[in-house]
């Protein structure tokens, strides 16, 4: 880990709908940082600005990281346009991981709302190569429509763990499930006492799903949920990231419910 960007190369890019944006980068010069799943990069687009990005692949060979960018300001808006052979930088890895090691033995239940999927495939993607390492594997996947949803072509691929995913809003062609991510809880096949979750997506969508896990018997300390704030530094200095006592660069992005429930409940924070 290093203060100051390292320069990345673009080596592939991909469309996943018309604002998001999967670049595969590797580095000019050096080896690969160890990432985990669950950790991010402050990702400087040159001229101007960085931003935090999760890994959204991690590569078993290789040297590529990717990183999956929606462009909602002037850095994501520059890091999307970045084609192949152009430049970026990139410090980290930084923060905590999923702890998917922890997790051997139970039933996992991934749930992602909107980009939040994106987080989460390095996860998906080491339990289904390795499911008798764990019980029942579940993804369950929402988005605003079904022009948001990413990784449809990766997910075919998942056929270890049940799928299931529904839109708010469909349009004429979508014949799935339409509505709340957590109305695909009843579909999973877990046991709550034996289950850890891993949610990922926006705030209120993670409180929603969080309390219903608790409500149908999952430890609280066993939903593992990555939490966004405007950082800066990375390195737990300038403050930016601080959700009441936790400073979210150093502490998270991914910590318990337990820790996260009290702190999201009071809306200054």
């Amino acid at each position: 880990m290093t203060a100051l960007p390292v320069p990345y190369r673009v080596v592939d890019r991909w469309d996943e709908t018309h604002d998001t944006v999967t670049l595969r980068l590797e580095p000019a010069d050096g080896p690969l940082p160890p990432f985990t799943p669950g950790q991010f990069s402050m990702v400087y687009a040159f001229g101007v600005g960085e931003i935090p990005v999760s890994v959204s692949s991690i590569p078993t060979t290789g040297r590529g990281l990717a990183h999956t960018v929606r462009a909602v300001g002037a850095v994501s808006a520059a890091l999307c346009g970045k084609r192949i052979g152009d430049t970026v930088g990139l410090r980290g890895p930084f923060g905590t991981d999923w702890g998917l090691a922890g997790a051997r033995g139970r039933d996992l239940l991934v749930v992602a709302g909107g980009i939040g999927l994106a987080p989460l495939r390095p996860l998906i993607r080491r339990a289904v190569a390795a499911p008798q390492e764990y019980g029942r594997i579940n993804v369950l996947v929402g988005a605003r429509t079904p022009a948001d949803l990413i990784s449809r072509v990766e997910s075919r691929s998942w056929a270890t763990a049940y799928t299931g995913v529904t839109v708010d809003h469909p349009d004429a062609d979508w014949r799935g499930e339409i509505g709340l991510v957590t109305r695909l809880l009843d579909g999973a096949h877990f046991e709550p006492a034996r289950t850890t979750a891993f949610v990922c997506g926006p705030e209120p969508m993670i409180r929603a799903t969080a309390r219903d896990l608790v409500h149908r018997g999952v430890p609280a300390d066993r939903i593992r949920v990555s939490l966004e704030r405007n950082m800066r530094c990375a390195t737990a200095h300038c403050g930016h990231c601080q959700l009441g006592p936790v400073l979210l660069c150093r502490d998270g992005p991914v910590i318990g419910f337990d820790r996260a429930e009290p702190l999201m409940s009071v809306r200054e924070l």
